[in-house]
């Protein structure tokens, strides 16, 4: 592969389904590392991997949140489309060719989609392990989650800034108006309070003029 990065995530594919399936990691790395992207790239998914490690615990399925990791950015476009339909739908397809059987794959596709909204069941192992791997950036450190809000923003170049700032602030809004940002009591005691105060930080950044 390409980087050091993209290769230490193959490693991690193949230990997960096997080195029978290393062409269809090969093509999720590749989707990763799709020019257009500027924060869903393969930095997102190993920090994802790696927090889903701490979390593991906390999961009913490990493999299948991990099969969901690797899936549930595969198809970006900023756009328009649904992302994580089209990559559920594409894990669908991949996982029952390489041998998967249909209730782990259908578990896969479930956690992918329920990545749209991050609103898992409270009963919902796997999907509280899931979510609160893809929203730990929110906990970032000051340095790190400009950068993280930097690179969203230039996925989204296209967009003029004061529908940006509308669309983003809507979202932000959205997170942090939910009374569980994180589901594990682990993410929820490591991330809460630091998500919350970043939330809020780039909320207020986002109503400044010229922001």
């Amino acid at each position: 592969m390409g980087t050091s990065l993209d290769a230490e995530l193959l490693d991690r594919w193949t230990e997960l389904a096997g080195p029978s399936a290393r062409a269809v990691g090969e093509d999720l790395v590749r989707r990763y590392s799709e020019p257009h992207r500027r924060y869903h790239a393969v930095e997102h998914l190993a920090a994802m991997l790696n927090i889903i490690d701490d979390l593991a615990a906390d999961a009913a399925d490990i493999a299948a949140v991990r099969y969901a990791a690797f899936f549930h950015d595969a198809v970006y476009s900023v756009e328009g489309g649904d992302n994580e339909e089209a990559s559920a739908a594409l894990a669908e397809t991949a996982l029952p060719a390489m041998g998967l059987d249909a209730e782990l794959v259908a578990e896969v596709a479930r956690l992918v989609r329920l990545t749209a909204g991050h609103h898992p069941n409270p009963s919902d192992r796997n999907g509280g392990v899931l979510c609160d791997a893809d929203l730990a950036i929110l906990a970032a450190g000051e340095s790190a989650y400009a950068a993280y809000a930097s690179a969203v923003r230039a996925e989204y170049a296209h967009v003029p800034d004061e529908l940006f700032r509308k669309g983003r602030a809507a979202v932000l809004q959205g997170l942090i108006q939910q009374e569980h940002l994180f589901r594990t009591p682990t993410a929820r005691a490591r991330y809460d309070n630091a998500a919350r105060a970043n939330l809020a930080a780039e909320l207020i950044t986002l109503s400044e003029p010229g922001a």
